[in-house]
């Protein structure tokens, strides 16, 4: 309820310009909540990114998210290794799939970098070239 409705008791009808000026007030706030929600929001998302680095020659695993369907207990999410070969600095990197020259691109995020053991030096030399 308006002021002047608690007031008078009545609705208060405005010229037309004053109305059309009050809705589009009205909207413009709306906008603007928005317009701050997405912000925060958007924020809020990019804290949880991990900034990975990649170079060439570097042995990764690759995330295999078709496996969230159809996932078995002791399934591993994660496959490869892969080796690098072009990180571009906007977060797409090239890697090259183990036993075959097949090259293919990855969003940075589906990859980590590899922590395990010692890699088979047959097979990290494959990648490698």
């Amino acid at each position: 309820m308006s002021p002047y409705q608690l007031v008078y008791d009545k609705t208060c009808h405005l010229p037309v310009k004053l109305k059309h000026k009050a809705y589009w007030a009205v909207r413009y706030s709306t906008y603007e909540n928005a317009k701050l929600y997405k912000e925060s929001t958007k924020l809020l998302h990019d804290k949880k990114i991990a900034i990975r680095v990649f170079e060439p020659r570097q042995i990764v695993p690759l995330y295999n998210s078709r496996l969230k369907l159809f996932l078995g207990k002791l399934k591993s999410r994660w496959s490869g290794p892969f080796g690098v070969t072009r990180a571009s600095p906007y977060g797409h990197v090239k890697i090259q799939e183990e036993n075959s020259d097949r090259k293919f691109t990855v969003n940075g995020q589906m990859l980590k970098n590899y922590l395990g053991g010692e890699i088979d030096r047959q097979r990290s030399a494959h990648l490698l070239n």
